[in-house]
């Protein structure tokens, strides 16, 4: 059987003590007829001791250093076992509940309730830790008039969402609204608080082309004392103005401004006749075509 250290160690301790006792006491038995063999058995017994106390020296380190060692291990272990706990706590939905929701930004056309049902559209919240705030985000993203959305959690239960909106400069096919860059957003044209918005109309893609035309048309329109209500370009890529005061105009396909050119010539001459004018169409190389306003067409606008 393979003996441990310690052993070795004391029975080595052991057997010098006892060599070094030994010639001690033959040394004084035969003291006048052996010093010489007494002086080499106390040089052998002290070099026995001192490598004793050595061994000794070593074994205190190397307890020393075992012990530093398991107090390592004691405190990485319980290290490990309040990491563990900790996540097991965040883990729980039932700790740190979201509660609070706070709206910052613009509010005009977006409401706390709007907001607040889109965040529990994908079910109630969850703990702070475990909430998926891009999920709520894109949630808030969908609403009308949300042009940008943040969410973020605060300490240790409030959602924030900060809101921009949207800024409306036309109205898009009567349904939608653009932003000034010609953007079309999902907002209630009944819900822009400026109802001389011009109502723009166009195919898909084309949006920004016509914002930018009927701004314009409108520049010049305005030498002679009109003002755009509609503009509209349809799949044959013709242009047809509304004014403000019920006037259409036919610009057509081709030499749009040639003939927007031709109409603010003609337009003092036209409105000296001092009638109602329906429409003027300017689809010809040379002059319009003017139509003038019935009773009838007069009392279907005031009706």
């Amino acid at each position: 059987m393979t003996r441990n250290r310690s052993q070795l160690i004391d029975e080595s301790a052991s057997l010098g003590w006892r060599a070094s006792r030994g010639i001690a006491i033959i040394s004084r038995f035969f003291r006048c007829e052996c010093q010489v063999a007494s002086t080499q058995g106390d040089k052998i017994g002290m070099s026995m001791v001192n490598a004793l106390t050595r061994v000794q020296a070593v074994i205190k380190l190397d307890r020393q250093t075992g012990a530093s060692l398991a107090f390592l291990v004691g405190v990485i272990t319980l290290m490990l076992l309040g990491i563990v706990r900790v996540i097991d706590w965040m883990s729980d939905e039932q700790q740190l509940p979201l509660s609070q929701l706070v709206m910052e930004g613009d509010q005009t056309h977006v409401s706390v309730d709007q907001v607040r049902q889109a965040v529990l559209s994908g079910g109630e919240l969850k703990s702070f830790m475990l909430q998926d705030v891009n999920r709520i985000q894109a949630n808030i993203e969908a609403l009308p008039w949300v042009k940008q959305v943040a969410v973020r959690k605060q300490w240790p239960d409030t959602l924030k969402v900060h809101i921009t909106e949207y800024r409306a400069s036309a109205i898009w096919n009567g349904q939608k609204l653009l932003t000034p860059d010609g953007t079309v957003f999902n907002g209630a044209p009944q819900d822009v608080a400026d109802k001389k918005l011009v109502s723009l109309h166009g195919n898909t893609g084309t949006s920004e082309e016509v914002l930018h035309t009927s701004r314009e048309l409108e520049r010049k329109l305005q030498r002679i004392g009109l003002s755009i209500q509609a503009l509209s370009l349809n799949k044959r890529r013709s242009w047809r103005i509304v004014t403000r005061d019920g006037v259409r105009i036919e610009l057509g396909r081709k030499a749009r401004q040639e003939r927007l050119a031709r109409l603010v010539r003609l337009y003092p001459r036209i409105k000296a006749q001092d009638k109602a004018i329906a429409y003027v169409d300017l689809r010809y190389d040379t002059g319009a075509a003017v139509g003038w306003k019935t009773e009838a067409d007069d009392a279907n606008r005031q009706n």
